[in-house]
């Protein structure tokens, strides 16, 4: 059992759990709960909490927190690089962005508005190319499917038949 936990409680009706990118655990429960339940259910749930502090310790040391410089270069990469590709890709595709916007997100890579504004954190500039082309592709085919059903990754499949590949190169 993890040796520690935070426990946050509200009107939700199931438990849950969650490992933070700082590697915090965090236990969502319903207000009724006992603690000796929630114990219970931390401990059932040990070898996967586990799992998770492992992967994330093993993604925090292959992606440290940029420096403030490399932060900087980062930012510049990403103005000029992120919207050439979304251009590449967007006349392959036929989907346009209503705008494309970097931002300094730290937990999604990329999304994309129900209006069609995409948005990239610049974070991502430190992964490989293929890896920021599956981004670029996966957010502008949110522009055809708001969802992740098998139509949107057909549409993925169509221009990155190696979609799954990049996508690893993200982890």
């Amino acid at each position: 059992m993890p040796s520690s936990y935070t426990i946050l409680r509200s009107s939700r009706k199931t438990m849950a759990l969650e490992v933070t990118r700082t590697q915090e655990v965090l236990v969502r429960a319903p207000r009724s709960v006992p603690t000796d339940c929630i114990e219970r259910f931390v401990k059932s749930h040990t070898a996967w909490i586990e799992r998770q502090l492992s992967r994330m310790q093993e993604r925090t040391a292959a992606h440290p927190e940029p420096t403030e410089e490399q932060a900087r270069q980062y930012k510049q990469e990403a103005r000029l690089y992120l919207p050439e590709r979304v251009n590449y890709y967007s006349k392959r595709m036929n989907l346009f962005p209503a705008a494309v916007t970097i931002t300094g997100a730290k937990t999604r890579f990329g999304s994309c508005s129900g209006g069609n504004r995409i948005c990239f954190s610049w974070r991502l500039m430190a992964y490989r190319k293929e890896a920021i082309d599956y981004v670029v592709v996966h957010e502008l085919a949110h522009i055809a499917h708001k969802n992740h059903g098998p139509h949107f990754y057909a549409l993925i499949a169509e221009f990155l038949p190696d979609w799954k590949e990049r996508k690893q190169l993200l982890t």
